[in-house]
């Protein structure tokens, strides 16, 4: 090959790279809500780059007219291969499996990780119920705005199947996702309550923050961190969880800080430089009580969490 191919080759390349990069937002915010998890989202992204620069004999653009779908497709097959080894992890998971939380700063508000903000940690929870395609035609029509012909060409099916499938989740999406959105400024007071009342021990505190019949999902990794090992439902059954918590472990060594996850106001909780939770409420109607909580202490879903010296810290 001449200089002067292996220029204009070059040339190509260099294009297509700047063409991944440009969609990498939006490849991101598909994957992860197909599947909950970054460090999967990542690993499917770099599939797709692969998959991307081996094309066309070294120049990816040649005869892709829309690279943007021709990216959108790679990826969200790559996701759903990748979503049949998550769901066979989940069968051999000890205790709730929660999905892995997007963590920012309020500064960091504008991340493009969290251009997903649409869906809430609760509401992937809820995700985690449909069928992989059911998942992937939610993420794609409800939250990315795809019309069902062009999932259709995404998923290679009719654009009835589509339909049939987008019907079924949608209801069963609808019948089981929170009802309220509280306001940033309510759910962060409450939150703040809580996290005290919670590492306090504050049994009448607990009491008033609580909806009767709050639950908590709380997802330590199994045998890494040890935690319920299955959801706990009913005030008088969380405070006893919580306080038994309080009394087994040390808390003095943790700091509060207040974050960003997937959209909504929330606790992280750190012990030195290293996250130790994250904790996720769903507000009752009222915006006085709390109806649910999510924790994540699970090493391995926090990785990606950084501290952040800049961010405001309270002493928990």
């Amino acid at each position: 090959m001449s200089e002067t191919s292996l220029s204009e080759t070059d040339d190509r390349l260099h294009q297509a790279t700047g063409v991944f990069v440009d969609h990498r937002e939006l490849l991101f915010g598909v994957v992860y809500n197909v599947l909950g998890s970054v460090a999967d989202t990542e690993d499917v992204l770099q599939e797709t780059w692969l998959s991307w620069t081996a094309r066309g004999g070294g120049d990816p653009l040649d005869g892709v007219d829309n690279p943007r779908a021709y990216l959108v497709r790679v990826a969200v097959n790559h996701a759903l291969r990748r979503r049949a080894a998550i769901t066979r992890r989940q069968e051999t998971y000890v205790g709730p499996w929660l999905p892995e939380p997007l963590v920012t700063s309020d500064e960091g508000a504008d991340d493009p990780a969290l251009r997903t903000e649409s869906v809430s940690l609760a509401l992937l929870v809820v995700l985690e119920s449909l069928t992989p395609l059911e998942r992937a035609v939610f993420v794609l029509n409800e939250v990315f705005g795809y019309p069902h012909t062009e999932i259709a060409d995404i998923l290679d099916r009719t654009p009835a199947a589509v339909r049939q499938l987008a019907r079924r989740a949608r209801a069963h999406v609808h019948a089981r996702r929170p009802l309220y959105q509280a306001h940033p400024r309510v759910r962060r007071e409450a939150t703040e309550r809580f996290v005290r009342a919670a590492l306090g021990g504050d049994i009448a505190a607990l009491m008033e923050i609580l909806a009767p019949d709050v639950t908590v999902w709380s997802d330590g990794g199994g045998n890494r961190k040890p935690s319920g090992l299955r959801p706990v439902q009913g005030r008088d059954k969380v405070v006893r969880l919580l306080t038994g918590h309080v009394t087994r472990h040390s808390v003095g060594e943790l700091d509060l800080r207040f974050r960003r996850v997937n959209g909504d106001e929330a606790a992280v909780l750190f012990q030195g430089d290293e996250p130790f939770a994250v904790m996720v409420m769903d507000l009752t109607p009222e915006g006085d009580r709390i109806s649910g909580v999510y924790i994540v202490s699970n090493p391995d879903k926090l990785t990606h969490v950084a501290r952040g010296e800049e961010e405001e810290e309270e002493e928990a």
